[in-house]
């Protein structure tokens, strides 16, 4: 073992006493820092519940965590992210959509937004929460939708995060997930309703303490894995909750400071003393006065002392910057930019804000493709393709073996509204042009599906050719000639030159 001691007193100790890493070494800057290192499940077993609670908190009261929130939910989702089947067959895919799109109005299963209203809801609920849960419930023929399928979106608190446990068999709970022996997750152990809503909540069996074992199938769990083997997620706003919460207070702080400095309008001297100070009223019967300010309020002052007039300070010239750089730490924090978080557009200019943008624009697609689609949109088009497959509502050959090809789709976000659209869409131009970039793919970028704008480009030609229209993006506008001048003339002009001939011969 003295290899062993040589070895770690070389690395951790250094060379000549000093440490390999600036970090590591009990130096004075160091003392103070002592790290834990809990695992992915650990981190969060303790601390989830107390997070969310401090982050729903600061949503409710605070703009700044509201604005934020809805920042990255008005980008991520906006409109919504729509699927684009990539079945070959024409006919079959224009089906497929004519059926979802009648779907989608019906999706929620509380009746109150459509799919994508819904894909807005559980983002959200992610954001502040950490994560969200995402049913599938299947209906009966009778209940008269498009397709028999159901979508119910749960806050994170229906999943208990203290519920552990194992069974014989092999399985075991945690954090209120059911695991097989395989680390599968095999079904949702959920509260039937929301446990801090008590009897408040509509069904709410036993005060909502009551967990029912719900099939993993039938459940999605939504959330952003920020380290392997994570299993629950983490809210948002974790990284700013701590900054938000003192800048909230400091900034009401001076907001009460200047507005009380602002209530004295100056002080004067009284000759009775036992007079009433800052306007209080008579004592009541057990001896209390109340005083109160107003705006103009005088301050009554001892015999003998001078009136002076208030000239409140002021909250000097690093109020804005000072503020300014803590939101440019909590917009870091949270993911976002200093502009989305505040709506402070003062010092930006186009190159600055579309750097900013495009930034923020691929987290945001990250945020898309990694989670949104691939957790909550993928599932729930197959989930909705096997049903609506199993009622009859389209004939597909062949789909039990072919489940991939038919169940294949593209997910297209929201397009990007640009700064200088003339500018974007001229280098757009310019690459579809040189063939680095298709029509389609273009199409796609501004959130539409090419085919339909395609029939709608179609359809436009059509009417336009039907009413004799040559609009300027028409290649045939600047090939339109006007009429020629007849070559026939008219008798009646005739028969007037010559009567004028005829007079003028007379004349002479």
């Amino acid at each position: 073992m003295v290899w062993f001691k040589n070895f770690r007193r070389r690395v951790f100790g250094g060379f000549g006493g000093t440490p390999v890493y600036d970090g590591t070494g009990g130096a004075r800057r160091a003392l103070a820092w002592m790290p834990s290192n809990p695992g992915a499940v650990a981190a969060l077993s303790l601390a989830q519940n107390e997070l969310r609670a401090k982050s729903r908190d600061l949503v409710r009261r605070n703009a700044w965590a509201a604005a934020g929130i809805e920042a990255f939910v008005a980008n991520a989702i906006g409109t919504g992210i729509k699927p684009q089947s990539m079945v070959q067959d024409q006919a079959t895919r224009e089906s497929i959509h004519s059926l979802w799109r009648d779907w989608c109005e019906e999706a929620d299963a509380a009746g109150l937004t459509d799919f994508y209203g819904l894909q807005a809801l559980a983002t959200r609920a992610m954001l502040e929460g950490g994560e969200a849960l995402v049913r599938l419930r299947y209906r009966r023929s009778e209940d008269g939708l498009p397709v028999a399928l159901q979508i119910q979106v749960l806050e994170a608190e229906h999943l208990p995060m203290t519920l552990n446990r194992d069974f014989p068999g092999g399985n075991v709970i945690r954090a209120g997930i059911e695991f097989d022996r395989l680390g599968r997750r095999v079904a949702y152990h959920l509260y039937r309703s929301h446990p801090n809503d008590g009897l408040l909540a509509p069904m709410s069996g036993q005060g909502g303490m009551e967990t029912v074992r719900i099939d993993a199938a039938e459940l999605i769990h939504l959330f952003r894995p920020l380290r392997p083997g994570q299993i629950r997620g983490e809210p948002w706003l974790t990284r700013a909750l701590i900054k938000l919460n003192e800048l909230d207070q400091y900034d009401d702080a001076e907001l009460v400071r200047k507005k009380t400095a602002a209530m004295f309008a100056g002080f004067i001297t009284r000759m009775p003393p036992e007079d009433n100070l800052m306007g209080e009223s008579a004592a009541d019967a057990n001896g209390v006065t109340l005083a109160g300010m107003e705006p103009g309020t005088l301050q009554i002052l001892e015999p003998g002392e001078d009136i002076k007039f208030s000239a409140p300070a002021d909250v000097g010239s690093s109020y804005a910057e000072f503020m300014r750089q803590q939101f440019r730490a909590v917009a870091a924090a949270m993911g976002i930019t200093y502009e989305m978080l505040t709506g402070d557009l003062t010092q930006v200019n186009y190159s600055s804000i579309r750097a900013g943008l495009l930034e923020f624009r691929r987290r945001c697609e990250a945020l898309q493709h990694g989670v949104l689609v691939h957790q909550l949109c993928r599932p729930i088009w197959r989930a909705w393709m096997d049903q609506a497959v199993l009622e009859g509502r389209f004939t597909l050959p062949g789909y039990r073996d072919g489940k991939r090809e038919y169940q294949a789709a593209k997910w297209i976000p929201q397009g990007w509204s640009w700064v200088d659209p003339q500018k974007e869409f001229n280098a757009m131009k310019l690459a579809i042009r040189a063939g680095l970039m298709s029509r389609s793919e273009a199409i796609s970028g501004n959130g539409y599906d090419a085919e339909d704008v395609d029939r709608e480009i179609a359809a436009d030609n059509q009417r336009a050719d039907a009413l004799e229209l040559v609009f300027d993006s028409d290649a045939r506008h600047d090939q339109v000639v006007a009429p020629a001048p007849s070559n026939q003339t008219d008798p009646q002009a005739d028969a007037t030159a010559t009567d004028d001939s005829n007079r003028q011969d007379s004349q002479t």
